[in-house]
């Protein structure tokens, strides 16, 4: 799941990536335009509630291609982003419209 939110008084939007806690995947990661495809820079972190996350800060108005990478390299997608398309390498990325 995605949740979007508007921040106050700022043209930003705080993305938070949201998935249950799965302790077959512990090291899962959200990569992205927002940075860089580096599987390092946001891993999901467990939450009391069940479930792992990361935020993001992002320019509203735009559109974010992400996955979600487990170190195994198995990739996935978010089954609530709001549009999938094709990436240069071939495979189908997430999309949220902000």
């Amino acid at each position: 799941m995605v949740k979007k939110e508007l921040v106050k008084k700022s043209d930003k939007v705080k993305l938070t990536f949201v998935l249950p806690y799965d302790r077959a995947k512990p090291k899962i990661a959200v990569l992205g335009d927002f940075n860089g495809w580096d599987p390092k820079a946001n891993p999901l972190v467990k939450r009391a509630n069940g479930t792992v996350s990361a935020s993001v800060m992002v320019e509203a108005g735009q559109r974010v291609r992400f996955r979600y990478y487990a170190p195994e390299g198995e990739w996935f997608n978010d089954d609530s982003a709001d549009t999938y398309e094709r990436s240069e390498y071939g495979a189908e990325n997430s999309v949220v419209v902000l």
